[in-house]
């Protein structure tokens, strides 16, 4: 079961789960050659990624990588590729290995095959960040998701691609099983709603709450 940690602000959580990533993250590469870092889009984390970026670690024996991406280019603005490029692989992060989650196809059934390829050397992750919205869906797990069920299997592959009812694009997603198999979980989320969803979760099926597929022995780290 998860742990919740509160915060009085957001930037003081900010501050602190940066410090605490960097810490997991130096402690992984002083006990293995290589490590990994996987970490949600969108705007929320961009704080925490600003701080990362410029943290004395040795950047260039680390692969980063997403929880899921909208199966769009980067030049898209809905792209999370492009906003990791921006807010965390910069600096001294620059020299990280990014691992993609995108090729250029059609679809992500397309370029699945090869983008798993990617994945050799990077798994167990050695330290997880994900977010959550207040409909309880992480990474691109989402609640009626097509390929939700099989995603959530203990023998699904390590991405899968995912089509939500009402999305405008196709996305492509880790599998729970590979983010529940975080050496290392952290979960950031923000805001009354999403902490009242949390606090529910617990009753639900993970068919409705895909959350619970991955939470298990994660911190999560709340601000109002």
């Amino acid at each position: 079961m998860r742990h919740l940690e509160e915060y009085p602000d957001r930037e003081i959580m900010m501050l602190d789960l940066a410090d605490r990533l960097a810490s997991e993250l130096a402690d992984a590469l002083r006990r293995n050659e290589k490590a990994s870092l996987c970490v949600p889009g969108g705007t929320t984390p961009g704080p925490v990624f600003d701080v990362l970026s410029e943290q004395r670690i040795d950047w260039d024996r680390v692969s980063v990588f997403l929880n899921d991406e909208r199966w769009v280019p980067e030049s898209d603005p809905r792209s999370n590729t492009r906003l990791l490029r921006e807010r965390l692989l910069t600096g001294r992060a620059a020299a990280a290995h990014l691992v993609p989650l995108h090729r250029d196809a059609a679809e992500p059934e397309d370029a699945v095959d090869d983008l798993i390829a990617g994945f050799d050397g990077c798994l167990p992750i050695s330290v997880l960040l994900l977010g959550m919205g207040a409909d309880l869906h992480t990474a691109s797990l989402f609640p009626g998701g097509d390929n939700l069920a099989a995603a959530l299997a203990p023998d699904a592959p390590v991405l899968m691609p995912m089509r939500v009812p009402g999305a405008d694009v196709a996305r492509i997603t880790l599998t729970a099983r590979v983010l529940d198999g975080a050496m290392s979980k952290h979960i950031l989320i923000t805001g009354a709603e999403k902490r009242e969803a949390l606090e529910k979760a617990a009753e639900l099926d993970r068919g409705v709450a895909p959350i619970r597929a991955v939470w298990s022995e994660a911190t999560v780290h709340w601000a109002p």
